[in-house]
């Protein structure tokens, strides 16, 4: 038996659909994401917490939903809008259909909808707030949803990071899955995150992160270098991806002060992705500055950990219209003139008129010539504005944690 949903925009565009997750409703900023694979790893990825994600692409739910592809534990985006999900899912690795999970994650999703008609709005008209109701009252609130759309009031200056990583100091140790390992060796609950509001020291799951190194490329055992990494919303796979390049990593909450970092004795600092906008996180700014110019320890930040660092180093950061999310963006690196194709995930950027004589641009989009990457040429940090684990994604930017590598080398 279907259960209607209904999406109503800040325009007030209003669309109908079938509910495909949980009932509810829920206000947030309406995003669309061009890639073709990886609903699952969107879906968990924390840097979409506050936002409806709508997917381009239209069949979602064909391989069903793993312990092994999420980017945290549970659910993080607001809401979830699709054209269609198929009745079967079917994958050797699939564990739970995408409807089930949906609903037992309590995301409120619809389906059925012309996905090609909301997207052209967005780009036409920026990203803009919207309401979507699922279940068996959506067909009479459209007029209440139309008032929660209009009154929603926008993603800039909301700090979302510092709710979405970890609430005290933890240790991941797990590289990347591997298909010779199959899916026994998978640790369903190696993630730093925890539920919203909960205390990792209370939680076994997190403790999971710290004890498991099975199935590894790389582990804690091998590491030649100590990464601390502040969490901002991080996806598991970044981490994942440091400890296969020979790094062991301390995980930290984003409002962990400079002196505490500095005790831990790192080789190198991690700033993580993140949701929200950088400007109000003034703490994490100010960390930054004091860890990099008075104890300038190598340091690598990415798309929200990219933007504090430049912020941090005395340039601006702006809202962009409809911001970069997709899995085929074209960057181009101006030292060697090669041109990348990355996975993008973010609705604000450094304004590249804004950067000071130390901070030098590396990358620039060939989509919009938006400002991708960033280097300090008075000290080792560098800047990326994609996502180069590409989880989901091509993986062509994934030599920047090797250049990540060999600058915590240079710099013993």
């Amino acid at each position: 038996m279907t259960r209607p949903a209904l999406l109503v925009l800040q325009d007030g565009t209003v669309f109908r659909g079938e509910a495909v997750g949980s009932d509810g409703a829920v206000t947030a900023e309406v995003v669309f994401n061009t890639a073709m694979t990886g609903y699952q790893e969107i879906a968990t990825d924390p840097s979409y917490a506050g936002q409806l994600v709508t997917l381009t692409y239209p069949h979602i739910g064909n391989t069903g939903i793993n312990a092994i592809d999420r980017e945290d534990r549970h659910a993080r985006l607001a809401g979830l809008i699709v054209r269609d999900v198929p009745p079967r899912a079917s994958n050797w690795r699939s564990q739970q259909d995408l409807r089930s999970w949906l609903q037992e994650e309590g995301v409120v999703a619809i389906s059925g909808i012309d996905t090609r008609k909301l997207t052209r709005i967005l780009r036409e008209q920026g990203a803009q707030g919207g309401c979507l109701v699922a279940g068996a009252e959506a067909d009479t609130q459209e007029a209440w949803a139309r008032a929660q759309a209009a009154d929603y009031a926008g993603m800039s200056g909301r700090d979302l990071a510092g709710e979405a990583g970890v609430r005290s100091t933890t240790e991941w140790r797990r590289g990347t899955w591997r298909l010779e390992y199959g899916l026994a060796d998978a640790d369903p609950d190696a993630a730093p995150h925890t539920q919203p509001g909960a205390d990792p020291a209370d939680d076994s799951d997190s403790a999971s992160a710290s004890e498991s190194a099975t199935g590894s490329a790389g582990t804690a055992a091998a590491a030649r270098y100590h990464v601390v990494a502040y969490d901002f919303g991080v996806k598991q796979q970044i981490l994942r991806l440091l400890v296969d390049h020979g790094c062991r990593v301390t995980v930290v909450p984003a409002r962990t002060p400079a002196a505490e970092v500095v005790a831990l004795q790192p080789d190198g600092l991690f700033f993580s992705n993140g949701p929200g906008d950088p400007q109000p996180m003034d703490y994490a700014v100010a960390t930054i500055r004091e860890l990099l110019e008075t104890h300038r320890i190598p340091a690598f930040g990415i798309c929200l950990g990219h933007q504090l660092l430049g912020l941090a180093s005395g340039a601006r950061t702006v809202k962009m219209k409809f911001g970069h999310h997709g899995a085929n963006h074209p960057v181009l690196d101006l030292a060697s003139g090669r041109v990348m194709i990355s996975s993008q995930n973010h609705g604000f950027a450094v304004d590249e008129a804004s950067l000071p004589d130390h901070l030098e641009a590396t990358h620039r989009s060939l989509f919009d010539g938006s400002l991708q990457g960033i280097r300090r040429t008075d000290l080792p940090a560098f800047g990326f504005q994609g996502h180069p684990e590409a989880s989901p994604g091509p993986h062509d930017v994934r030599p920047l944690f090797e250049q990540f590598i060999a600058m915590m080398a240079a710099a013993r």
